[in-house]
């Protein structure tokens, strides 16, 4: 029994060793696709140096009075546009009037102390000097109530140009008084951009340079031109002040925050059609052709330029990708190519 079971070991040991392994097919990748080719080049490009600001209206006011006075009325609100020389505020001003009083008082007593003297004269029952003298006397008192009435004119504070009220600095019962402001007004349709620049980027800023301002993501940057720079720093940020005009444009408003780019420097950066890249997931593809197959790369890229965009790495200089259909292809893909 032994005999046997040494003789068909062997041939058990065979069999269990005869296994077919099968072959995985190719996957069928369809018939060739049509691309475009395209030489990855470099191109120039301007580095820029993203520095905040605010957009600012180039012409604003801190609306006082002239006057000291209790506020009687307060006729406007934040947001209200208002005219220029309309009226914003009413102040008691009862002192005042009663300068006014006084000082009409005193020009009737001297409009008829110079008719007196007038008729006098050409009697000769008086002398030239005292007419004179009452004929002064009428002048100081036509000024004396032209100035009282001037100062009357005050109680009425009013808007110094045609804008938008943007702050309410008081209200009814408050003292107003020169140097206290009751208001301010800005002119919404003549906005600038303000921003600190540090003593580096400013050697590259010149008055009329025009840039690129950017106020909220998603959207197109707006175009300033420098149209001040400030020719001392700020001794606590050591920073200059740079205005830049910009174009009035739908949404834009004072107090927006937003980016300048100040060129820094001219480089060469290797860049690739927007149409070129497809975005997979959180994955950024280029097809590089090589044999006439498409062969998947994974790229970084960076800046938008134009139409452009700059690959940070994945390619080389003058390596051939496709141009376009790139969202239909896949790694391996048969082309054919056209230039």
């Amino acid at each position: 029994m032994k005999r046997y079971s040494l003789y068909l070991l062997p041939l058990l040991l065979a069999a269990c060793g005869k296994h077919d392994t099968p072959t995985q097919a190719a996957p069928d990748l369809g018939p060739a696709v049509a691309v475009k080719a395209l030489t990855v080049g470099t191109q120039s490009h301007v580095a820029t140096e993203e520095i905040v600001g605010t957009v600012r209206s180039k012409q604003r006011s801190m609306v006082e009075a002239k006057v000291s006075g209790r506020v009687l009325q307060y006729l406007v609100s934040p947001g209200q546009m208002v005219k220029a020389n309309e009226t914003i505020a009413t102040l008691d001003v009862q002192e005042i009037q009663a300068k006014v009083d006084q000082a009409k008082a005193g020009l009737e007593q001297a409009q008829r102390e110079y008719e007196r003297q007038k008729q006098l004269v050409s009697s000769g029952a008086t002398t030239k000097q005292e007419f004179d003298a009452a004929d002064s006397r009428l002048k100081i008192a036509t000024a004396g109530v032209s100035e009282a009435e001037t100062m009357m004119g005050y109680a009425k504070v009013t808007a110094p140009f045609d804008g938008v009220v943007t702050r309410k600095l008081a209200d009814v019962g408050d003292l107003a008084m020169p140097g206290k402001p009751l208001a301010e007004v800005e002119a919404p349709t003549q906005l600038r951009f303000e921003a600190d620049l540090p003593e580096a980027v400013l050697e590259r800023v010149k008055l009329g340079d025009e840039m690129q301002v950017m106020l909220s993501a998603g959207k197109a940057p707006t175009k300033a031109k420098v149209s001040e720079i400030s020719p001392i720093a700020d001794p606590v940020s050591r920073t200059f002040r740079v205005k830049l005009d910009m174009t009035t444009t739908d949404g834009l408003r004072s107090g927006q925050f937003g980016r300048v780019a100040v060129p820094v420097a001219e480089t060469q950066v290797l860049s690739v059609p927007a149409n070129a890249v497809t975005k997979r997931g959180q994955m950024e593809i280029v097809f590089a052709i090589k044999d006439n197959k498409a062969i998947l790369r994974l790229v970084k890229t960076g800046k938008a330029l134009g139409d452009k965009l700059e690959v940070l790495s994945g390619l080389e200089e003058s390596e051939q990708i496709v141009a376009d259909n790139v969202a239909a292809l896949r790694d391996g893909q048969p082309l054919t190519v056209t230039p």
